[in-house]
Order: structure tokens, then sequence, then C-alpha cells
């Protein structure tokens, strides 16, 4: 059976961040992961993790202003120098944290930007966040997100990720693989997942349509999970969707496994 983390950003949100922990560890989750630490003393979350025995799987690079309609600046070449901050301040908490595994958002294509810039922008502020967090012993990872709920967003599908890792040529830079983000822009989850297993570093799931928990959607769970074991995929994947009707109540389709 694949290793699930629950992600905090997403789940337990019925409870403040901090407290999201031990609700993960009643509920039967050895892992988590979530969008962003940076509200927070690494402190307190080491705290937390350490109390609930959890492992913090992946957390992301910072983004900007979410708030502001910011995700991600890798691709604007106006705000390299502030990408590159952004790196070593993820690399502070993830020492702290003891993750090993950094997303790296590409942001939105800046308005008038010619995509070819922000495509040589992307490579070289991955090229350097890779060399960086090399020295950490971290992976960074890329994830191609739907362009319906996130329009405008520079990296949308699985190959064009490939394609720049490639360019990159970096061994720690990896392909993190939604689920939920890739039926949506592309379908061929299992044969995409079959043909580049080797440099997925991480996955995430949610269910279509509305985000929802696995089994409320089109997307066959339980087949993918068994394609995983029988591949030997040995990562963790991160439950980043939309409780339904509250979170305790939809881990039903957790306990059946």
């Amino acid at each position: 059976m694949p290793k699930f983390a629950a992600n905090l950003s997403m789940l337990f949100t019925e409870q403040p961040f901090l407290d999201r922990f031990a609700a993960a560890r009643e509920a039967g989750f050895d892992a988590v992961e979530f969008l962003f630490p940076y509200a927070f003393d690494p402190d307190q979350i080491a705290d937390r993790l350490h109390r609930h025995q959890l492992k913090l799987v992946l957390h992301n690079m910072p983004c900007g202003d979410w708030n502001a309609g910011d995700r991600g600046m890798a691709c604007d070449p106006r705000r390299s120098d502030e990408f590159r901050d952004g790196v070593q301040l993820a690399i502070d908490f993830a020492t702290e944290l003891e993750v090993t595994r950094l997303h790296c958002m590409a942001g939105k294509v800046p308005h008038g930007l010619d995509l070819e810039r922000a495509r040589e922008t992307y490579i070289g502020n991955l090229q350097f966040a890779a060399d960086q967090c090399r020295k950490h012993g971290i992976d960074v990872m890329i994830e191609p997100i739907n362009s319906y709920d996130m329009p405008g967003y520079f990296l949308n599908r699985s190959q064009q990720a490939l394609d720049i890792m490639a360019a990159c040529d970096r061994p720690n830079l990896l392909l993190q693989y939604d689920i939920y983000h890739m039926q949506r822009m592309e379908g061929e989850l299992a044969n995409t997942i079959r043909a580049h297993l080797p440099r997925i570093g991480h996955m995430q799931l949610a269910d279509t349509p509305g985000r929802h928990e696995p089994g409320t959607g089109e997307i066959h769970y339980p087949f993918l999970f068994k394609l995983l074991d029988e591949l030997g995929y040995d990562g963790w994947i991160g439950c980043e969707y939309n409780p339904r009707a509250g979170t305790t109540e939809g881990l039903g389709w957790l306990k059946q496994l």
C-alpha cells in the first residue's frame, strides 16, 4: 500500500494550523506536508513534529505574496534576486525541520513576457535552487498545475516539466506528479506514471470534479494504488484535497486501505 501524508494546508482546517499535527496523528497519518511554514518559527513546527512523531515530507519554497495572487516567481526575470533569497530561506527551514524535498513553484507568466524568456529564467533559477539544495541533501520538486484552477501558471503538463528537467540537467531536480492536476490537463495517468516513475520524487492526490477525497469523482484510485505497488513506488503521496464534508468524516477511503 502506498504511503500517505496529510496535507495540513487543506486537511484538518477546522483547527488552527499548529493543532493539525495532533489531528493528523490521531487520524493515523505518519507523515505530513503543507504549503508554507514561513508564518511560524521553525521551532514551533519542529516541536509538533517531534511531539506527535510525524515526518515532514514536503513544503514549498517562498512564492511571493499568495494573498495578492502570487503563485511563485521562478519564471519572472524581474524577481530573480527575490527568488534566490527565498531559496536560502527555504533551505534554512528545511534543515531545521529535517525535510528533504522542497517544491519550487514556477509562477504565473508576467503580462507581456515572451514565453521563451520565461522558460530561460525558470531553467536558470531551477539550476541555482538545485545546486544550493544539493549541498544540504535536498531535492527540488517541480509540479505541473492545471490551467483551469490556476490560469496563467507557467508549468501545466508533465512532458513540459520533463523537458525542463532535462534542460536543467540536475540530478536532484524531480517531478512532483499531482494526479488531480494531470487528470484535468492530460489524463493518461497510468501510462505516464509507468513511463516516468524514476523521475517522480513525490506524488499528490485528489479526485475530480471538485478536488475532493478519492472515491468522490472519476479517477479510479484503487487501480492506481495497485499500479504504484506493482511498480515499486516507495515515495509519499500527499493528500492535497478539499474535504467534501469535514476532514475526519471524509477519511473512509483511507480506512478501507
